[in-house]
């Protein structure tokens, strides 16, 4: 009996213990942001949130509401333009579901690195969130643009990165600390996905939108912006944003072209499937110099010309080609990134790691030495496998 006893008043005692939920928060009394966007203004920002409506994305009753609502509000700081939405918001703005930040481009081309202090100070937000530069257009009214098949406008925008980066590649997903790395860390300039619209982004912010087959206006991922220090000070093109990806051995799946060759006409295409690249840095007479060593792997995926793909003369010769083709995408990448005076390759810090005593000496002048910076490409490329089929259907009608 006695033991029981003690047995009651222990657990007892281990009530107090508990702290239960003290800090939870009902859904009924927040506003759920989805995605956030940073614009210049007079007063300092312009803060624009784009805030789910959970009542339209679980109702099963047609309604001709939007499943997303945007408030914009200026501020001195981001986090004064957040707390003043409050005066317009009808609930309290939580920032744990944020799935997109997007730097209108003409704040970017200003710097960024004052209003990331907030975006990584906040305890609220966490840091799977993606960011990007809305290109040619402030994030704001990139942000009302409404999307179809996706009812969120920021979920359309996330996956349509994350699809672009896996399956295209002139595409790049970046996280807050890996932007707050390149912008803090010598030897490395930082880059941003841009994203633009197709149409007038007025005209995609009303319902009508997403009511035809054909949207008057839709968001594209377009291109990859490049920074110095903090500041957005250029593009690449589509194959630069390619050739950036190779040598930072960020491609996963993507598709090349070739033309077949001068006795048969039409063009060959390929899958990537595989691509490691290697960075090498040396430094010989307080001369640097960087080796990039690309090995693909890819999948014929198309013939449009009468080509005997089971002919390894051929095979080795539209490699060759494929070869050359992915040095000069490279090399073009590089010779615009020279040409902004842009490290974002991270050429500093392949050197810094692999001769950090020399590096010392150089990393004051890189801007200088980068300019200068001896670089040689080398490129493998294999072919692996021919599909499905044994003969090109211009074969056989020949």
């Amino acid at each position: 009996m006695k033991k029981n006893g003690s047995k009651a008043l222990l657990l007892f005692m281990t009530i107090f213990l508990l702290t239960g939920c003290w800090s939870s928060r009902e859904l009924s009394d927040l506003a759920v942001v989805t995605a956030l966007g940073i614009d210049k203004h007079e007063d300092g920002y312009k803060l624009t949130v784009q805030v789910m409506d959970p009542g339209e994305i679980a109702g099963k009753d047609l309604t001709t509401r939007t499943s997303v609502t945007t408030y914009s509000m200026t501020g001195k700081t981001v986090f004064e333009a957040l707390r003043r939405l409050t005066v317009t918001t009808p609930r309290k703005l939580y920032l744990s579901h944020l799935r997109i930040i997007l730097l209108g481009q003409e704040f970017s081309e200003g710097g960024i690195s004052q209003s990331l202090d907030f975006i990584s100070r906040d305890h609220e937000m966490r840091l799977e969130f993606s960011l990007m530069i809305t290109k040619n257009m402030e994030a704001e009214k990139a942000l009302k643009i409404l999307t179809p098949i996706e009812k969120i406008p920021a979920n359309k925008i996330y996956s349509s990165l994350q699809t672009a980066q896996d399956n295209w590649a002139p595409a790049k997903i970046v996280e807050l600390d890996e932007l707050v790395s390149s912008l803090t860390v010598p030897g490395k300039e930082a880059v941003l996905t841009g994203l633009s619209a197709v149409g007038s982004p007025e005209v995609g912010a009303q319902i009508e939108n997403v009511e035809v087959v054909d949207s008057h206006t839709i968001v594209n991922i377009d291109e990859i912006g490049v920074f110095k220090d903090d500041k957005l000070v250029g593009w690449f093109n589509e194959n630069e944003s390619k050739g950036f990806n190779y040598i930072t051995d960020n491609v996963r799946n993507t598709i090349g072209w070739v033309e077949c060759g001068k006795e048969e006409e039409g063009t060959i295409s390929v899958e990537v499937t595989k691509n490691e690249t290697k960075l090498k840095g040396s430094i010989d007479s307080n001369l640097p110099k960087i080796t990039i060593e690309t090995t693909i792997e890819a999948n014929i995926a198309d013939v449009e010309c009468a080509i005997d793909v089971y002919d390894q003369s051929k095979i080795k010769e539209i490699e060759g080609k494929l070869k050359k083709k992915i040095e000069e995408i490279i090399k073009e990448s590089i010779g615009k990134a020279k040409e902004l005076n842009s490290d974002v390759f991270g050429f500093g810090q392949v050197l810094s790691r692999q001769e950090p005593k020399q590096w010392k000496q150089l990393k004051d002048n890189w801007d200088k030495e980068f300019a200068d910076l001896d670089i040689e490409v080398k490129v493998k490329f294999n072919i692996r496998g021919t599909g499905t089929i044994t003969e090109t259907l211009l074969g056989n009608m020949k």
